[in-house]
């Protein structure tokens, strides 16, 4: 987190389950809730850990089917495509397109 001279006191009205919920939200993120909320108004996804790891892994496993995709254009242009070929483009293709679905569910239940 920034260190940043939080000068400026707002005070907010909210119920006691409203209350309730923002301790257990903040106590599981080991914030306190000042932090916590500081954190749901700037909305950065480089704030949050979990997703930091989870858009490294993605980068890998793109980098890592296209450098597969890669090689197979690279056995069309030599006229060595085959039918093979085909299908494992196709099932990178589909790892590729699962393993985005799976990154987009989880970022977007943060």
């Amino acid at each position: 987190m920034e260190k940043r001279v939080h000068s400026i006191t707002k005070l907010i009205r909210m119920t006691p389950e409203e209350a309730t919920e923002l301790s257990e939200k903040a106590k599981r993120a080991g914030m306190n809730e000042s932090e916590y909320l500081r954190l749901m108004i700037r909305q950065k996804p480089n704030d949050y850990p979990e997703i930091r790891l989870l858009l490294k892994e993605l980068i890998n496993e793109v980098n890592h089917i296209g450098h597969n995709i890669n090689q197979i254009v690279k056995n069309h242009n030599a006229q060595f495509y085959s039918a093979e070929d085909k299908n494992r483009l196709f099932a990178y293709m589909k790892k590729l397109n699962r393993t985005v679905d799976e990154a987009v569910r989880k970022i977007g239940n943060q």
